[in-house]
């Protein structure tokens, strides 16, 4: 069997058919629009076009940027999307006729990892997906947790720094705050007021474009070997081995999945954050310590999720 997959995001919809052994097999992609109709009219679009190529599609899972209730029909609130309240999962199966399943992006990045990458067969499973903010899935048993309402776990706003950096969230200090890719260039340009004249690509970047210092750049200077871009990745790693040890000693969990576009970046911290991590923990000599690792599936994880999502669905 195979399902049609769509990872649907504030930039684009991709999509793919995907088959029972997570492969996928074709692609299509569209720009996302602003508004709510037009955006169903994309997404139905890419649709159609893989369904052309491949009649046997027997299921459609959609992974979105937002909050799922639990009845997996409805999106709540998706903060770059058009969406509020809306029964999207309906209204798409209605236009294309077929089953559509409904998951939050990060739950079926998990998903996917969990079936057919990095976190295959483990019992307590959660991918921490580091971009620019947090998003998060666990497993329990193979089986996704989302609280009573549908929202869980909304680990990147946990509070690590009280009265600390503000979240757009409306909190103050939360772990994505200190621990993504908006994160790190927020890190490099405040030790770069700190201490003026240390650094020299990042000092020239600023000077050039003061708004063009990405969480990226700042990567890209820390392996050019800019002292202010390395210190600032220290501190993401810092953070990250901190953040990690709260969700250990509350999910106890025997493998995380690092996800996101920052975990491209992960040879320069990702060995530093365990031992973070491992410092950080209750009890960490006195116990196993959760295997932590990048995500296998890369950008594909959420699409190959929700198409597994579906095809599980459909043999239900």
């Amino acid at each position: 069997m195979r399902a049609i997959g769509l990872d649907v995001g504030g930039t684009s919809v991709r999509a793919g058919v995907v088959d029972e052994h997570g492969s996928i097999l074709d692609t299509a992609r569209a720009g996302t629009p602003s508004g709510e109709e037009a955006l169903e009219d994309a997404i139905t679009g890419v649709i159609d076009e893989l369904r052309n190529r491949h009649e046997d599609v027997v299921g459609v899972g959609l992974a979105v940027a937002g909050f799922i209730a639990n009845d997996r029909r409805t999106v709540m609130f998706a903060p770059h999307l058009a969406w509020r309240n809306a029964p999207v999962a309906d209204r798409i199966a209605k236009r294309v006729g077929l089953p559509v399943t409904l998951e939050h992006d990060a739950n079926a990045a998990a998903v996917g990892e969990h079936r057919f990458g990095a976190a295959r067969g483990a019992k307590v499973a959660a991918l921490v997906a580091i971009g620019t903010g947090i998003g998060a899935g666990l497993l329990l048993d193979g089986e996704l947790y989302r609280g009573a309402n549908g929202v869980a776990p909304e680990l990147g706003h946990l509070t690590v720094v009280p009265d600390g950096r503000a979240c757009p969230c409306g909190k103050y200090g939360c772990w994505e705050r200190y621990c993504s890719g908006t994160a790190l260039a927020a890190t490099a340009i405040e030790l770069l007021a700190r201490y003026p004249g240390t650094s020299t690509i990042l000092s020239r970047d600023i000077a050039l474009d003061p708004g063009a210092l990405t969480g990226r750049r700042v990567a890209g200077a820390a392996r050019d070997g800019d002292p202010i871009a390395q210190r600032a990745v220290a501190e993401l790693a810092k953070w990250l081995g901190e953040g990690l040890a709260l969700v250990a000693d509350v999910f106890d969990p025997e493998i995380v999945v690092i996800a996101g576009g920052v975990s491209e970046s992960a040879p320069l911290f990702l060995d530093e954050a365990r031992e973070h991590y491992a410092a950080a923990i209750t009890g960490g000599r006195h116990r196993p310590l959760a295997r932590i690792r990048t995500a296998q599936l890369g950008d594909d994880a959420a699409l190959v999720g929700a198409a597994a999502l579906a095809l599980e669905a459909r043999a239900v």
